[in-house]
């Protein structure tokens, strides 16, 4: 089934980093525009039908309401829980109705939950969020485009997307000794004297270690640590771990957030290995692709590894490159 499911975020790009630093809002205006021209650059290249899901802000519905082409979306509706539960219950009801393709509009951490949701789904992630460094800027058009080559099998997934990184978090042995599990996709931070629940930016002071998939010199948030050390980008076979403190050997400045730079004391930086745990012993707070999210006490432990078992990434440029190549745009005389 040549079936599309459109995750939207309508609190992406809206937060309250944007007292705290100097990062652009993303509208709902804008997103409404988004996932207008994502819908047709779709459905013109081979998808049957479309899958969007209720929101508080009328962001879907208002993007098709005088689309001719509506007869082929459907709004799924649920009640809102106003939580990450949300995204959840998105991803999980689409891929019931026969969705293997997303695009993902939202953050970092949006693309995360879908991952976790679906790791064996083709994702398109497009950036509305603030610390971004998994989903891609790009036009709506071209990316909805690109979605409906894959999603149509017109280009096979496995060979022209590639299958991303992800952190694994075990807490305590995991849930088979009681403990917790996670995921992350660009980056797992461990934080001391800070609070679980808060949204600011982390402080340079607190934050005591990072673990990253993704090691991007030119990127905001956690990786730019990394990357200024170690670059690592999405297809390197391994991850970058960074040790921050002190005593210092060296010093970091980036951009913890956009505009907002910060300098971080480095202890030690080096690779890790697919399959290669890295423990942390509590306390701290450990935070994953930006958002705080397990609390360690003093008597308890994680362990995080890194594996290339996420979702695959749709590339819209190199995916609309062999389109062309193969004449799929050559339409009958």
């Amino acid at each position: 089934m040549n079936h599309l499911g459109i995750i939207v975020n309508p609190m992406s790009g809206r937060d309250v980093r944007r007292v705290a630093a100097r990062a652009s809002t993303s509208s709902h205006q804008n997103k409404q525009q988004q996932v207008t021209r994502l819908v047709l650059g779709a459905l013109a290249n081979g998808v049957d039908k479309i899958y969007l899901a209720n929101e508080p802000f009328r962001i879907n519905e208002r993007a098709i309401e005088s689309l001719a082409e509506r007869v082929r979306i459907e709004i799924l509706q649920f009640p809102l829980s106003h939580t990450a539960k949300d995204t959840t219950y998105m991803v999980n009801a689409m891929w019931d109705a026969g969705c293997r393709t997303f695009i993902v509009l939202g953050g970092d951490g949006t693309s995360r939950i879908v991952a976790r949701a679906q790791p064996g789904a083709v994702i398109l992630p497009l950036s509305t969020g603030t610390n971004n460094v998994f989903p891609q800027l790009m036009e709506a058009s071209v990316a909805g485009a690109a979605a409906g080559l894959i999603c149509s099998q017109q280009l096979a997934a496995e060979n022209h997307c590639y299958r991303c990184k992800q952190l694994h978090i075990s807490v305590n042995g995991g849930v088979e000794q009681g403990g917790q599990e996670d995921t992350a996709l660009i980056d797992a931070v461990v934080l001391k004297n800070d609070m679980l629940g808060s949204l600011l930016p982390f402080a340079p002071e607190n934050i005591a270690a990072v673990y990253l998939s993704r090691a991007e010199p030119a990127s905001v948030g956690m990786s730019p640590i990394g990357g200024y050390l170690m670059p690592c980008d999405a297809r390197d076979p391994f991850g970058v771990f960074i040790t921050c403190g002190q005593p210092a050997t060296t010093r970091v400045r980036v951009p913890l957030s956009p505009g907002l730079y910060g300098e971080i004391p480095i202890q030690a930086y080096g690779r890790i290995e697919f399959g290669q745990p890295q423990r942390i012993q509590g306390p701290c707070i450990l935070a994953f692709d930006g958002d705080r999210t397990i609390q360690l006490g003093t008597d308890d432990y994680a362990e995080i590894t890194i594996r290339n078992d996420g979702p695959w990434i749709i590339e819209p440029g190199p995916i609309m490159s062999a389109a062309a190549a193969a004449g799929l745009f050559n339409l009958a005389p």
